[in-house]
């Protein structure tokens, strides 16, 4: 196997060790708040959240990831260390994921959410700035490693915190899922720190503030980096959305029990995990848009057939298959904004996608839990398919640069 994985990336095995690396921390990330998402239903009903409340608090999370994004690009294209960004961001927001188990009041969760939330977006610009300088040939592939810290994050947090609360309640759920990530941010200060030491990679700080804004002011008016933000934005909305509301459609209508709730949304991060790499490997051969393109093709169709299930086997299929095509097309859209990116501005041009992700993702929550409450959880997903419409339409129109790039 290790063998077919060189021959199909052009990459020694060896030489991967830094993308795995980097994928554990992304998926400490996603740990976080994949933790949030399946204990948010048990915080609703103890605290006696609505709907509406309940995706407010998520909006709160990605209105403190788009404000983070302001600076954290900077940070990164100025020259401070990768692995320290990368610590300071899991330790940030494993503290505040366990000071939500010591809450007692719906109030104070605002704080924290707005923690976890920018400490989430200070990961990114570090990470993919770093992966795309250490893999320029391999871009798809690597961040497609990226991206599958994330989904094995985002796939373990949730079989974790349904286990957990069949013995404790959600305070100590909370408290509990908020240590493995202390660990991780650890050990990734230790090694990736030493690696940087001994082979710093060269950043645009060296130009100075005035040379770094005239780089910015070309990057925002980059039309086809505006458009692919405008297109990740429409698809960020629909998974995030997801990430919402299947919860709480499995927890209110279908009734199934924590445990059942975990496993689900563990299947649709499996299918992103399977997906993701091979998905990223294609992009760097065939070009992002094709890949892009499919992938959100079958998002589209088969989040628009959520609403009209009510059987939770068939659901945990279908969700399954959607995981397949929602979270393989995200390494390659990272990916694309790498290609587009100006020299020395690739951590702000991830700082200028995750904002846009962030703030079209803010809206998804509230307008949900409103149509959830006048209409049913189940008229929330022909919005998010007409998200993916929307996005399918941009792909079409950009411009396709990764291939010959990559070549």
């Amino acid at each position: 196997m290790r063998a077919s994985i060189e021959q199909m990336t052009g990459l020694h095995w060896k030489g991967q060790g830094p993308a795995f690396l980097v994928a554990g921390g992304h998926a400490a990330t996603h740990w976080i708040i994949g933790t949030f998402y399946v204990l948010l239903p048990y915080i609703s009903r103890d605290l006696g959240l609505s709907y509406l409340q309940a995706g407010a608090l998520i909006t709160v999370f990605h209105v403190a990831a788009f404000a983070a994004n302001i600076g954290s690009g900077a940070v990164v294209d100025i020259g401070v260390r990768h692995s320290t960004v990368l610590a300071a961001s899991l330790v940030v927001g494993a503290a505040a994921l366990m000071a939500v188990g010591l809450t007692v009041q719906a109030l104070w969760l605002v704080p924290l959410v707005i923690l976890i939330g920018a400490t989430n977006n200070l990961w990114h610009p570090a990470a993919i700035a770093y992966l795309s300088d250490r893999y320029p040939r391999n871009r798809g592939y690597a961040l497609s490693i990226h991206t599958l810290g994330a989904s094995l994050g985002d796939l373990l947090a949730p079989l974790a915190a349904g286990l957990l609360l069949l013995q404790t309640s959600w305070h100590g759920a909370s408290i509990v899922n908020a240590a493995p990530v202390m660990v991780v941010a650890f050990a990734l200060l230790a090694i990736l720190g030493r690696e940087e030491r001994l082979a710093p990679h060269s950043h645009g700080g060296e130009a100075g503030l005035r040379g770094y804004l005239a780089r910015v002011g070309g990057l925002i008016r980059d039309k086809a980096v505006l458009g692919l933000c405008a297109m990740a934005g429409f698809r960020s909305m629909t998974q995030n959305g997801l990430l919402v509301f299947i919860p709480l459609y499995l927890a209110d209508v279908l009734e199934v029990s924590p445990v059942v709730l975990g496993f689900v949304l563990m299947a649709m991060q499996t299918g992103g995990m399977i997906a993701g790499p091979v998905a990223g490997t294609l992009s760097d051969r065939m070009g992002r848009q094709p890949v892009v393109f499919a992938g959100i093709t079958a998002t589209t169709l088969i989040v628009a057939a959520l609403s009209f299930v009510s059987s939770a086997t068939l659901f945990v299929i279908l969700v399954s298959l959607l995981g397949f095509a929602l979270f393989s097309v995200r390494p390659v859209i990272h990916s694309w904004a790498m290609d587009l990116a100006p020299p020395r501005m690739e951590g702000s041009a991830v700082s200028l996608l995750f904002a846009t992700q962030s703030g079209f993702s803010a809206l998804v929550p509230l307008v949900g839990g409103l149509i959830a409450d006048q209409w049913g959880l189940a008229a929330v997903f022909y919005v998010l398919a007409g998200a993916m419409a929307i996005a399918n339409l941009l792909v079409y129109l950009l411009p396709d640069v990764g291939a010959k790039q990559e070549t």
